[in-house]
């Protein structure tokens, strides 16, 4: 017997040269499911943590599909060298830029002088259609040390930092772009 909604079989069959590919039949309904698990992919190529709560937000009036290349070529015509970006993740992350002699550096071994050094990343979150909330996290590493991770040693830089004007710099071109909507919530 035959469960003709289910593409299943309740008895066995005899082997006959016309059954045997219905013997190897897939439910349908197993097909639908690896379909969707195929199509729903976790990957991302944002970091597995979350900005620093002490990172300043904003709104801007724009989706973040239109942000985030704009924030690759702001980030690129500050002469920053730009290590990860992809704009349907929403994110934007530089090479640690040394603020003093004004070099960018790819290796995280590489700094020769820390206290100068920056790494700016920049989340695009979708906030309501039409607008993207964005956070600007400026940050340095104090020591170096091989045994820890980068993001443990990091630390938000001062409103002084040098690294930190460079990020409100941004901020202000994507706020002269895109403007920022009238009901837009306070940063904190």
């Amino acid at each position: 017997m035959r469960n003709a909604e289910r593409g299943t079989r309740n008895r066995r069959v005899g082997i006959v040269g016309r059954d045997r590919a219905l013997l190897f039949r897939v439910p349908t309904s197993a097909f639908r499911v690896c379909l969707l698990l195929a199509a729903c992919t976790p990957v991302t190529t944002r970091p597995d943590f979350l900005p620093d709560p002490q990172a300043p937000r904003l709104v801007l009036d724009a989706p973040a599909a239109r942000v985030t290349p704009e924030i690759a070529a702001l980030v690129a015509a500050e002469s920053l060298a730009v290590e990860r970006v992809n704009v349907r993740d929403g994110y934007v992350e530089t090479a640690w830029y040394d603020t003093r002699s004004r070099r960018s550096f790819r290796g995280a071994g590489d700094v020769p002088d820390l206290a100068a050094t920056v790494k700016i990343r920049c989340w695009a979150d979708p906030y309501v259609p039409g607008q993207t909330q964005l956070t600007v996290e400026t940050v340095s590493r104090p020591r170096y040390d091989p045994s820890r991770t980068e993001r443990d040693l990091e630390v938000v830089v001062p409103k002084t930092h040098a690294g930190r004007a460079i990020a409100d710099s941004l901020v202000a071109a994507l706020k002269k772009r895109f403007g920022i909507p009238n009901s837009a919530p306070s940063a904190p």
